[in-house]
């Protein structure tokens, strides 16, 4: 039998929630953290130092699997849990971001996107049904709707893009037709509170098991996004997970989950990692610099990731050095580590009733990186 897409709300103390949503291969436990595997790899890890930090959610990308290897043949191969080898729930985009971010190479009209691929400037065409197929070729738990993701400032654009949205959220709905996985529709509205109240409650009115926050961190000011966040907190049903999309520090995830927000997820932690630079508390640590050269302490030391607990910052600095692949991994595992482990601090905070003193702890960190 699979297991219904439900979720549990075990604890709350004020906006913050801690819950239980159930998918066909496993429970996420949330507030949750979910690394990205864009091209159905989390950059530089394998799937046994994803166990060891203890990820639960993982996610792919419907634009790139599409395009390369294309999402017919990782049907073949028994859908993405098998093709990369993933127990655990995962879950794809729409595509729609991917979309949004080629702007010059793409056209948008009321029934979908045309648009040439980054790779070879080949045309293809995205609909809210094609989009379904994919994602359904795929066969992740979680599955994005189609949406449009519009320039955050542009209040005219923005108001057709949401109408694009909800119109194709409803075409999604009517193209689904696999019950192993569960649907989330997206809210969209740019940084105008009055056209994110109205997309909060029309998508929540198509009683998707999950709700998705989209359209931000993509130029907005961080006040302008937790203004939008406790907007919709306050429509969306408590009773679904709320999935605040491509949005990945720990001050965002600690300012998120302050606001109702459920489920995280971002390239920055792998991103940083390539880029010579660790998450340390609210700062960050540019291990690349020649003031670690000679450095015989932990990465962080008071941090219990694998990195941590075995590597100086001598080491690491070696290895980015010399362009070792082994530094990014050991970087990436530290960071995605960080966010996780937060994730699951924050968890036992709200249980015991303590978040409030936790998050009054957390913003007395330095922030200097």
């Amino acid at each position: 039998m699979t297991k219904p897409f439900t979720f549990e709300l075990i604890a709350q103390e004020g906006r913050a929630r801690a819950g239980i949503f159930h998918t066909p291969h496993g429970e996420i436990q949330t507030p949750i953290f979910a690394p990205v595997g864009t091209q159905a790899t989390v950059k530089s890890l394998t799937p046994a130092h994803l166990h060891e930090i203890q990820a639960n959610l993982v996610l792919a990308n419907t634009y790139h699997l599409y395009l390369r290897p294309g999402d017919e043949l990782v049907a073949e191969m028994g859908g993405l849990h098998e093709f990369m080898n993933w127990p655990g729930p995962i879950l794809t985009d729409s595509g729609g971001f991917q979309v949004f971010s080629l702007a010059g190479i793409r056209d948008i009209d009321d029934n979908g996107v045309t648009f040439k691929s980054h790779i070879d400037g080949s045309a293809h065409r995205f609909t809210p049904e094609r989009a379904i197929a994919i994602q359904e070729n795929l066969g992740a738990d979680i599955i994005m709707a189609f949406d449009e993701c519009a320039e955050p400032y542009d209040r005219a654009y923005n108001d057709k893009a949401m109408q694009r949205t909800h119109a194709w959220a409803e075409r999604c709905i009517r193209a689904k037709t696999r019950t192993d996985q569960g649907l989330f529709g997206i809210v969209q509205g740019g940084i105008f509170p009055d056209l994110r109240a109205q997309s909060a409650e029309f998508i929540a009115s198509l009683d998707f098991p999950g709700n998705a926050i989209g359209g931000l961190s993509v130029g907005e000011s961080k006040d302008e996004m937790h203004t939008i966040l406790e907007v919709v907190d306050g429509i969306l049903p408590t009773n679904k997970p709320r999935y605040l999309m491509g949005v990945g520090t720990p001050d965002d995830l600690v300012n998120g989950i302050m606001r109702g927000v459920d489920i995280f997820d971002c390239v920055l932690p792998t991103r940083l990692a390539r880029h010579k630079s660790a998450f340390s508390g609210r700062s960050r640590i540019n291990i690349g610099n020649a003031q670690f050269a000679k450095d015989p302490k932990a990465l962080v030391e008071d941090c219990n990731c694998y990195t941590c607990q075995n590597f100086s910052r001598a080491y690491l600095r070696h290895l980015i050095s010399v362009k070792e692949i082994l530094g990014s991994t050991l970087l990436s595992i530290h960071n995605l580590h960080t966010l996780i482990n937060l994730s699951k601090e924050i968890r036992r905070a709200i249980q015991e009733n303590r978040f409030d003193q936790f998050t009054k702890n957390y913003f007395t960190q330095p922030t200097e990186n």
